[in-house]
């Protein structure tokens, strides 16, 4: 008889979410009612922004080409990271080599390698793409070492014992148990990837969501920079809970 799953993405009370934005848009409009500043909009005068943004179709464009650069960075991530995390976790000399790199990179803020990489690649889609994989890689890696490390030693002894080789036993063995631990590092990488996407386009404003929220900005539309803010708050609510859903599934015992 299995054990009853878990279900925590069920057992998430959205009601507790309704009461708690209710709260924070209170908050808000008590907080910009009370300074009165132009630079600081009541949440009603800017969610009377939203049918302009629905209807512009720049608006729209540029936040599928942030999307889309953000997937096509998290799916190379999501690649090199997982297989390099799972080796580090199952190989001393693999972990051995690679440690002092990840260490040099991880407190490096990634936005940082913003303008070096616009020098090599171009104010492109490459750069933004590269420094938002460099972002995401370092959860993902991580939590493919931690999960790669806990796996049972005896399962791998058994697919030794079956002649398995070692990248075979890797993906085969290593990664299924991993799992529930690389989840976690994918719902970390989201997260960062969102956030990392909208700093590399105010960096390299060319095209993209970024560049939207810094235009705005300049011209003094601050109606229109908390919208975005905004919107770009519930996507990441959103993914969130869709990698929450994932994790819960994988963690199924």
């Amino acid at each position: 008889m299995s054990a009853a799953k878990p279900n925590t993405v069920n057992a998430f009370s959205w009601s507790a979410v309704l009461v708690a934005a209710i709260f924070l848009f209170g908050l808000w409009f008590g907080a910009a009612e009370f300074l009165q500043l132009d630079s600081f909009p009541n949440p009603v005068v800017v969610l009377q922004e939203l049918p302009e943004f629905l209807l512009d179709k720049n608006a729209w464009l540029a936040l599928l080409a942030s999307l889309g650069r953000m997937a096509v960075a998290y799916a190379i991530a999501l690649v090199l990271a997982v297989t390099l995390g799972l080796a580090m976790g199952r190989s001393r000399r693999i972990y051995c080599f690679f440690y002092p790199i990840v260490s040099f990179f991880y407190p490096m803020p990634k936005a940082a390698l913003m303008p070096i990489l616009m020098l090599w690649f171009g104010l492109g889609s490459f750069s933004k793409v590269l420094v938002i994989a460099l972002g995401v890689s370092l959860p993902l890696l991580f939590h493919s070492y931690i999960g790669a490390l806990r796996v049972d030693q005896k399962m791998i002894w058994a697919a030794e014992a079956m002649g398995m080789g070692y990248w075979r036993r890797l993906f085969k063995i290593v990664l299924p148990a991993a799992l529930p631990e690389i989840m976690i590092g994918c719902r970390v990488g989201i997260v960062m990837a969102l956030i990392i996407m909208v700093s590399s386009e105010m960096i390299a404003r060319q095209q993209g969501i970024g560049n939207v929220l810094f235009t705005a900005l300049d011209m003094a539309h601050y109606s229109m920079v908390y919208l975005v803010i905004l919107l770009l708050a519930l996507i990441g609510v959103i993914l969130d809970w869709f990698f929450e859903l994932l994790r819960d599934f994988f963690s199924y015992d």
